[in-house]
């Protein structure tokens, strides 16, 4: 499985590539999809190119991508996007178009409370498990554990040099982890090697313009589409046996 990540915490300021309304997210998705990705994780962004939670700003957006795709589409629940744990579970509680799944950041104050809503109203979890957080351990007392959707192994580490040490480490901090299948990312600096790490040990993995803005060789990616492409090459896959 790769999943495409379209854009992230990203602005206009990171170049015109990088999608921001939803047709330009609806496009990028379908063209990442048609280079081999099988899901896809947007961050809606308000009119100013802020990430939101608010149902009048996600809706448009879901509706867009799911236009132009048949996989699943998920997205953030990040804390950036709405600092406070009780007006985001409301923001959760607001939406009238849902999305397939949605990503909960384990270290984030009321994590627990925005999966135990979204699970509620059928959406599927990816439980968000950051390196350097302590994520890890809360993650693996939590009675939710079991009916996440997979864990989202998230590595913050941005050097390539020691990235996929990180990752390892994460992965042996996170253990059985539920049972729940696990996707491996890394970020900036470190998405290569930790991709190429996935690749090896048969994990999932997520590429895209919000964990990277550079292929392998460090040239300034064109596209999410390019990115996906590159993925198959790093771990050596025709998108026929992905």
């Amino acid at each position: 499985m790769v999943q495409v990540c379209l854009n992230g915490c990203r602005s206009a300021a990171d170049g015109a590539g990088v999608p921001m309304s939803p047709e330009d997210l609806a496009r990028s998705a379908a063209e990442a999809v048609a280079a081999g990705a099988t899901s896809v994780h947007v961050h809606p962004k308000s009119p100013c190119g802020r990430d939101s939670l608010s149902a009048r700003v996600l809706g448009p957006a879901l509706e867009a991508i799911r236009a132009r795709v048949e996989v699943p589409v998920g997205v953030t629940t990040g804390a950036w996007a709405e600092p406070d744990p009780a007006a985001r579970l409301d923001r959760v509680r607001a939406w009238s178009v849902l999305p397939d799944f949605a990503s909960v950041n384990w270290h984030e104050p009321g994590a627990e409370e925005v999966a135990e809503e979204l699970l509620a109203r059928g959406v599927a979890v990816e439980a968000g498990i950051w390196s350097g957080t302590g994520a890890a351990g809360r993650f693996a007392g939590s009675p939710l554990g079991p009916r996440v959707l997979r864990v989202l192994a998230e590595v913050t580490d941005p050097d390539p040099a020691t990235a996929e040490a990180s990752a390892r480490a994460l992965l042996a901090e996170l253990g059985p982890a539920h049972g729940r299948p696990v996707l491996l990312h890394g970020e900036e600096g470190g998405t290569w090697p930790v991709l190429r790490l996935a690749g090896r040990l048969g994990l999932a993995t997520r590429i895209g313009l919000e964990d990277t803005l550079l292929l392998p060789d460090g040239r300034r990616a064109a596209s999410n589409a390019q990115l996906v492409r590159e993925a198959f090459a790093q771990y050596g896959w025709s998108r026929r046996s992905s």
